[in-house]
């Protein structure tokens, strides 16, 4: 199930891709097809496929030459494309960010696995494993307690995030050049400048980028503790971000501008100007944060 979520995601993820070049351009390799969609070359291949029996793309020898524009049919429902713990940690993010719950309240499994359409060992997997992060406390009963998400507890997360970006930053500059990070950042950069080409329209595509960026980044640690804390903290902060709708746009563009100063400092190698340019856009998302939570915070 989890491998066919993967394809189907990937299957859509080639769609945008078709709905934004030219009719009649070749769509890429499939090394910098997945290169760019962070998957597999057989993931790839099986999506490749599968637009091609539907006549969006015409295969030409190593050519993928793009035939017509996607329809809405033509795209896999987005609950096809996503696992059952993805599903869960989505909605309850949501549901913990949102108001919904407050600092003392006790976790009802069945009552959450009924909410969010999931089966109550899931709801119970995802908690076990959230719990240690401090926003959960488990009682003796086995039941669950909400601590809360508070302006203090996303203070302590900017600021461990900068501590974990820093350090990833240090070691990113000193990668040599045959190492394949450049030639994924450099994707990510044409990314940026596409998006910022047409950012009136696709404004809403930055937080998916914005994900692979500093993924990108914090996986050159190559430390396992600050790898698994990342997903916690590009959870939180993408949550927030998606349930304030206010300036939507112009944050995103903002931050646009930020990342490409950013990766342009780490393509100069200077680990110093890269520190710089990371600090600056980190205070900015923490400042983003904190606002949005003053904007979402229930009357």
């Amino acid at each position: 199930m989890k491998t066919n979520a993967i394809f189907k995601r990937t299957y859509n993820s080639c769609l945008k891709l078709l709905s934004t070049e030219p009719i009649g351009d070749d769509l890429g390799s499939e090394p910098h097809l997945a290169a760019r969609l962070d998957v597999s070359r057989t993931t790839i291949r099986a999506a490749l496929a599968a637009l091609s029996a539907r006549d969006l793309i015409r295969v030409n020898g190593r050519e993928k030459i793009i035939q017509r524009r996607p329809v809405p049919s033509d795209y896999y429902p987005e609950i096809e494309t996503e696992p059952v713990s993805d599903i869960v940690e989505k909605r309850f993010m949501q549901w913990i960010l949102h108001g919904d719950c407050k600092p003392g309240q006790q976790i009802n499994s069945l009552e959450l696995a009924r909410q969010f359409g999931v089966s109550t060992s899931a709801i119970r997997e995802y908690l076990n494993g959230f719990s240690q992060f401090g926003l959960l406390e488990r009682r003796p009963s086995g039941s669950w307690i909400v601590k809360g998400f508070t302006k203090e507890f996303a203070r302590e997360l900017s600021e461990v995030r900068e501590l974990f970006e820093l350090r990833s930053v240090q070691r990113f500059v000193e990668l040599p050049d045959s190492d394949a990070v450049w030639g994924s950042l450099d994707i990510i950069n044409r990314d940026h400048l596409r998006l910022k080409e047409d950012v009136e329209k696709r404004h809403a595509d930055f937080p998916a980028l914005d994900e692979r960026f500093h993924r990108l980044i914090n996986n050159t640690s190559r430390n396992r503790f600050m790898v698994n804390f990342y997903a916690l903290i590009s959870m939180i902060f993408h949550s927030h971000y998606q349930l304030s709708r206010v300036d939507e746009k112009e944050r995103h563009s903002v931050a646009i501008g930020e990342h490409l100063a950013y990766i342009a400092a780490l393509q100069s190698r200077d680990k110093e100007l890269a520190m710089a340019h990371c600090r600056a856009h980190l205070n900015t998302a923490r400042a983003t944060l904190l606002r949005s939570m003053d904007v979402n915070a229930p009357a």
